[in-house]
């Protein structure tokens, strides 16, 4: 069965069953699966979904056409993120639970890794349980070029998966780098050559289809659980984090990226 939904940007998730697994793609052709505001709304809708199914033992998240996905559609920036106001409502009211869904759904979650996987990419991989990779695969978070920071959601599972010195290497240098790198790193469980993955995902798959349902949601609860947080980042920590979002430097990295040129920091 395959269930899929779009819009006028071409971007859509498809959702697919083989038995007591899911399967659930980001499709979005011609742009390395770049993620839309549907699309994020789609998969926090697909993922409540998913958890609702006590029939399900598995699901895996993967990108198609030889790429996981290359972050946000940042072509629509411009309309979604014009303002604070605009900035602040898609991190917090469409990425943010999108994300959320993802690392909340009760049952184990398997990233199949191939080609581009950088920025909201990253943000996705690192909220699955597990992420097997090809070697081919590319990673990182350059979005400094684009003139702004990781926000709070996002950086919650990175930064629960990498650490603190990883999670600020990745941001401050955006380099993007390869599999290899990204294992050394702590960000996969595993990397194999290109021809091996998918075969190793369905494996992989049926050996988490196979294992007791109740003991895989009450570890992943357990592991929610021991890593949770003791505060929430309070309105006013969350009104300065996203005060970026009226710098110049902050447009002109949009611009020089939608003009394909280089854009000159300020500081302003």
């Amino acid at each position: 069965m395959n269930i899929s939904e779009t819009n006028s940007t071409g971007g859509r998730v498809l959702l697919d069953y083989d038995g007591s697994i899911a399967f659930v793609t980001l499709s979005h052709p011609g742009r390395l699966n770049a993620i839309t505001v549907f699309m994020w709304q789609e998969l926090q809708r697909i993922f409540t979904q998913l958890s609702t199914n006590q029939a399900l033992r598995c699901v895996v998240l993967r990108g198609e056409g030889g790429n996981f996905a290359a972050g946000a559609d940042i072509r629509e920036f411009p309309t979604q993120r014009a303002d604070l106001a605009g900035v602040q409502h898609y991190h917090t009211r469409v990425l943010a639970p999108a994300l959320s869904a993802i690392a909340s759904c009760i049952h184990p979650v398997l990233a199949q890794i191939h080609g581009v996987c950088v920025g909201g990419g990253l943000e996705i991989a690192s909220q699955c349980d597990l992420r097997i990779a090809s070697s081919n695969a590319r990673f990182g978070v350059p979005i400094n070029r684009l003139g702004f920071p990781m926000a709070p959601d996002e950086m919650r599972g990175l930064l629960a998966l990498a650490g603190r010195a990883v999670t600020l290497e990745i941001l401050l240098e955006g380099r993007v780098f390869d599999a290899d790198e990204a294992m050394s790193k702590g960000l996969l469980t595993r990397v194999l050559p290109e021809f091996e993955v998918e075969a190793d995902v369905m494996r992989t798959a049926r050996r988490l289809a196979s294992g007791a349902p109740l003991a895989a949601r009450i570890n992943k609860q357990t592991v929610a659980r021991l890593c949770a947080e003791h505060e929430p980042l309070s309105e006013a920590e969350l009104q300065s984090m996203f005060s970026y979002a009226q710098s110049r430097d902050h447009h002109e990295g949009v611009q020089a990226f939608l003009a394909g040129s280089q854009p000159v920091f300020t500081g302003e």
